[in-house]
């Protein structure tokens, strides 16, 4: 498993040999790549420049119960060859509506391509990808998408906007639920997974999607974690810290690739062509075709690059192929053209590059192929499916504490459930949950009864609204929250959930965000609890009982006083149709945690970012509370609340000091890292152990702790196992300041355990 945990990064991250990558698809010219290239050279000398333009045009279509709804002007477009894609437009029924307006109606018969938001799940939905990314378990991962790819495929798509690979740091920023976390080994070795998932071994089969890689780049390190924000940040970390996870996705075979609304060092990602033609191109041969974000060229103009025809030639320059609804290309680029701002070159290379997805997708064999409705009434939401969501939902459960074994539940006795979000359905299936149907998903209150059965009474209070401004709610309802506000004085509202309480043996308080609160356009200030939760926790404590909370957030939170009060801390992040049965699998024992965070929890927002491979100062605090002048706070810790890996178990587990093959290696040497892992504790369960190193001494700093494996290992009670991790110095490589990728001689530490704080270390060298 090591060894394919190894070949899979050394692959993603491109760090492997030119006979290797010569074995990717795509990397020399076959027989199928030659008939392509002729049948898209044979199909462009009949196009008009108006109808080449035509295919870089992606226009939004929505639809009712009876088909797609189509403006007039969408209408004549597609019948003009005007538009080469359609998003938010699914079901077979609507997609052939469409296709068979392009295909019979149009001049030369160009079929379209049909995206959708397709981000954790499309009918069956599982866990947001920040708790995707918690299972730490890349199998699980890659079958969420393949489900995914079943579903979409079936319902008249053929492309999706996924995945999400921004590496985020700063938990204000809504879109960290949609990516893998602050770590680039991990998030590098996910967008493999997912891509192989959606895409699977060959495009031209019906039951496979494009997948669209975003966003590029550097999105998720926003300022100040606002949504659409500016990033700026050296080539160095950019190579380092934020690129490798795009990168992997390339290497993996992604058909395309979506740019990011913000600018990168003060060039917006649409027009900046350092980044979708040096870099993306040039330098990493990425060969399918870039998509903007939605209205992204139209955008530039407020980023201050020009006017609407200004902005599109810059956008084709950059590198970009397809507009995505704002028209711009369709609008200017003819004028353009006639200008001498961009070449008929540029207009003829993105149409090939859109011709050849639509090749590669076998639409211009079989138009229809992904809209079948016999496929779709045996696909959607089968049980095979819903069945894995529920299995795949436990996997990503974050137990945070447990004091005093509050958790697992006994199946007797009365439990008193309390909170907004209890018997919240539309909440479970969270945000960018597209095509599902949150009516569909279970309830945590339903799933305690399905899973603890009649021996155990519920009884049930709300205890507090989600939020309760006024403003915040409207925004919310605004954009489907569904949030039915108690207007009952948040007091009364309190008392009952007390009364509640104190009739039963333990409360579970099931609290958190509304879904509503994260994703796009969904960044917080304050990260905490939200509205009359916190009150409503401080009122349960005081009624002695014990008090387990389950939370449901997209984003880590600070949590300082629920950490101290609490009897246990359940992260279930949005876990998607299942949600309710699986979360009451882990509370009851049926499934013992195994998840472990993949960002960094804060003690507080003044911390923020605050992440675990960070650099060290020339003055590193180190706990002794009267020392001045180090880099510290006055008013808290520099720890966070959870530390990067961090997750609990209904069983303990004790690690061994690593074991070192050698105390030196050579560069053309490996270094075997062995350690003991037992199960100490009376349950069988899964621990996820990390293997972390850090380069003491480096031509620039390096990171405290940089992960570099990990295992997942089933062990039962009194278990014990030899774990082998191995490093070469391809591990031990990072880009320098001249940004030549280099393992550099010297001392370097090793640390494996259960996160990235609580580790055993050793020490080793590299040679010259």
């Amino acid at each position: 498993m090591k060894r394919i945990f190894r070949t899979a990064l050394l692959l993603s991250l491109g760090l492997v040999s030119p006979q290797v990558q010569a074995q990717k698809p795509g990397a020399s010219a076959t027989a199928s790549d030659q008939k392509m290239n002729q049948f898209v050279a044979d199909l462009m000398k009949k196009m008009t420049l108006e109808e080449k333009i035509g295919q870089l045009n992606l226009v939004s279509v929505g639809f009712d119960v009876t088909g797609p709804v189509v403006s007039k002007d969408v209408d004549a477009n597609i019948r003009k060859g005007l538009v080469g894609a359609v998003l938010n437009t699914y079901t077979p029924v609507a997609a052939r509506k469409l296709q068979q307006m392009a295909v019979k109606e149009s001049r030369l018969h160009i079929p379209l391509i049909f995206g959708y938001d397709v981000i954790h799940g499309h009918r069956t939905i599982f866990p947001i990808p920040l708790g995707l990314s918690a299972s730490w378990d890349l199998q699980a991962i890659e079958r969420s998408a393949r489900i995914a790819a079943e579903e979409a495929s079936a319902d008249g798509l053929n492309w999706v906007y996924s995945p999400m690979v921004d590496i985020a740091r700063d938990p204000r920023w809504g879109r960290i639920a949609e990516g893998g976390g602050e770590d680039p080994y991990l998030g590098s070795l996910i967008a493999r997974a997912m891509v192989h998932g959606y895409q699977g071994d060959d495009l031209s089969k019906n039951n496979t999607v494009m997948a669209c890689l975003k966003h590029f780049a550097l999105y998720g390190a926003a300022e100040a974690g606002r949504d659409y924000n500016t990033t700026d940040m050296s080539l160095q970390r950019m190579y380092n810290e934020y690129l490798p996870p795009y990168k992997a996705a390339i290497d993996a075979g992604v058909g395309s690739v979506m740019s990011s609304f913000n600018d990168v060092n003060g060039i917006p990602a649409t027009g900046n062509k350092w980044l979708l033609n040096t870099l993306l191109r040039d330098e990493w041969g990425f060969k399918g075709f870039v998509a903007t974000d939605y209205t992204a060229i139209n955008e530039m103009m407020a980023h201050g690059m020009g006017d609407e025809k200004q902005v599109s030639a810059l956008a084709l320059n950059a590198g970009v192929d397809q507009d995505m609804v704002g028209e711009v290309f369709l609008k200017n680029l003819a004028q353009n053209l006639k200008e001498g701002t961009v070449k008929q070159e540029q207009i003829d290379v993105a149409c090939q590059r859109i011709l050849e997805a639509k090749y590669k997708l076998g639409l211009f064999q079989d138009p229809y192929r992904y809209a079948n409705d016999k496929r779709a009434a045996k696909t959607l939401m089968s049980k095979e499916f819903v069945e894995a969501s529920r299995d795949i939902a436990r996997k990503c459960m974050v137990l945070l504490k447990n004091d005093k074994n509050a958790l697992p539940l006994k199946k007797s006795g009365t439990i008193a459930l309390i909170g907004p979000l209890a018997n919240r359905q539309r909440d479970m299936i969270g945000n960018w949950s597209g095509a599902g149907d949150w009516k569909q998903a279970v309830s945590v209150e339903q799933g305690i009864k399905n899973v603890a059965g009649n021996a155990v009474k519920v009884v049930y209070a709300q205890g507090a609204n989600i939020a309760d401004d006024q403003q915040m709610i409207d925004r919310l309802n605004a954009h489907g929250g569904e949030l039915n506000i108690d207007k009952r004085a948040p007091e009364a509202m309190i008392q009952e959930a007390v009364q509640v309480a104190q009739g039963a043996d333990v409360v579970v308080a099931v609290v958190g965000e509304s879904q509503g609160m994260t994703g796009e356009a969904a960044s917080r200030a304050d990260i905490g609890l939200p509205g009359q939760q916190l009150e409503l926790l401080k009122a349960l404590k005081k009624t002695g009982k014990p008090l387990v909370i389950v939370l449901m957030s997209g984003r880590p939170l600070t949590l300082p006083w629920e950490d101290k009060n609490a009897d246990a801390i359940l992260e279930t992040w949005f876990a998607g149709t299942q949600a309710g049965n699986a979360i009451a699998d882990v509370l009851f024992g049926s499934y013992n945690p195994s998840g472990k965070i993949t960002a960094t929890f804060p003690q507080t927002v003044g911390q923020i970012p605050l992440y675990y491979n960070h650099k060290n100062t020339g003055r590193p605090f180190a706990g002794v509370a009267l020392d001045k002048y180090k880099s510290r706070y006055l008013d808290v810790t520099n720890d966070p609340l959870y530390p990067f890996g961090y997750g609990l178990s209904y069983t303990t587990f004790t690690y061994s000091k690593p074991e070192l093959s050698k105390a030196t290696i050579k560069p053309s040497e490996a270094l075997e890292v062995k350690v003991n892992l037992k199960n100490t504790g009376n349950y069988d369960g899964e621990e996820v152990a990390q293997l972390y190193i850090r380069d003491m001494v480096g031509s620039s700093s390096r990171p405290v702790k940089e992960l570099k494996g990990f295992q997942k290992v089933f062990l039962k009670k009194g278990e014990s196992k030899t774990l082998t991790f191995r490093l070469t110095a391809e591990d031990l490589k990072f880009y320098n300041n001249d940004l030549k990728f280099v393992a550099e001689p010297g001392d370097f530490q090793v640390f494996v355990g259960g996160n990235s704080r609580d580790v055993q270390e050793a020490s080793f060298k590299l040679e010259q």
